[in-house]
């Protein structure tokens, strides 16, 4: 009796150690569950793009769940945004988003919202559950010289570049996010009435041919074809220009990393086209950077802690950001 109860504990012991191995595998977004497509990779031009496939078969991950991103959920209608009162020192950092739906929506640190008072960009990835109440945003201004009496209607304007968002996630600092936005204006060339970090795409598309299509077009159409004829396990992935990584998205599961996709495109096209060279980056040095951003997950929290950022939700990672490294 003493031999079969402790070969019972011992097989209960090998199931619960199996399945908290398998938790914690599932709840990280490391080599554990993911692979890097290194011979699926994309190039057009200025800009490398290399796949981040989920093991499995894509199957489950929180876009699974019934989480819809900001685009997708303005775009439907599913949300409304709107300023959270009239004064500029009480209100600018903050927006109001109602959810109207019966699904939570995924919002991310660098996703652009135009109009309102002044257009803004999100300061933290956050999801909004399901409520009717009120649900408030931190944002910083990406506007520096409007604050309008009159509040215009607010549309999504995609992610911001690279660039920006490493600026704003190294220390959230308003003035910081103004001096790097009169920058890029400043070297592009840009009109910038209102020192508007958008004010560059006017200047891009206001010419006399409106159909025209642009040099951003052109990178946009290539990628988006080339992710819309392949399957659905992608989750994320990682971006090179000239002989650098400039970054990488990851993705908890497919069907929330399509919902970022394309707003994510603008924003690395961006900072391809404006910073970056054509690309000669041999695979040693790129494959070093995924080791240590996908191994495990200490020598990710490792990375990431100086290199990007990590959103978990109940324990469950959903996003993991990276940026050009500086060293």
């Amino acid at each position: 009796m003493d031999l079969k109860i402790g070969l019972i504990l011992k097989t209960l012991f090998s199931l619960l150690l199996a399945f908290f191995s398998l938790s914690s595998a599932v709840a990280q977004l490391t080599y554990a569950t993911l692979r890097v497509d290194y011979d699926s990779a994309w190039q057009y031009k200025n800009l490398k793009i290399i796949p981040i496939r989920q093991k499995g078969g894509g199957q489950g991950g929180a876009g699974a769940g019934g989480i819809v991103s900001l685009s997708q959920a303005i775009h439907q209608g599913l949300v409304t945004v709107s300023e959270r009162g009239t004064a500029s020192t009480e209100n600018v950092h903050w927006l109001r988003i109602n959810n109207h739906s019966d699904k939570s929506v995924y919002v991310a640190g660098g996703e652009i919202i135009a109009g309102g008072r002044q257009d803004r960009m999100i300061t933290r990835d956050t999801i909004l559950a399901p409520t009717m109440k009120d649900q408030y945003v931190p944002v910083m201004c990406v506007e520096e010289g409007r604050w309008s009496d009159k509040e215009k209607k607010f549309a999504y304007s995609n992610f911001a570049n690279p660039h920006l968002r490493k600026v704003l996630d190294s220390g959230k600092n308003q003035v910081l996010v103004w001096k790097e936005i009169e920058r890029q204006l400043t070297e592009g060339h840009f009109k910038n009435n209102t020192l508007a970090y958008l004010s560059r795409e006017g200047d891009k598309k206001g010419k006399k041919d409106k159909k025209a299509i642009t040099p951003d077009d052109e990178y946009f159409n290539f990628f988006r074809d080339k992710f819309m004829h392949t399957d659905s396990t992608i989750v994320g992935f990682a971006c090179v220009s000239g002989n650098k990584v400039i970054g990488s998205d990851i993705f908890a599961g497919p069907e929330l990393f399509y919902g970022q996709l394309e707003p994510l495109l603008h924003g690395y096209i961006d900072d391809a086209i404006i910073f970056g060279a054509p690309v000669n980056l041999p695979d040693p040095p790129l494959k070093q950077y995924m080791d240590k951003l996908l191994k495990d997950e200490r020598s990710q929290e490792d990375f990431v802690r100086k290199n990007g950022k990590i959103f978990r939700q109940n324990g469950q990672v959903i996003h993991v950001n990276t940026f050009l490294r500086d060293n």
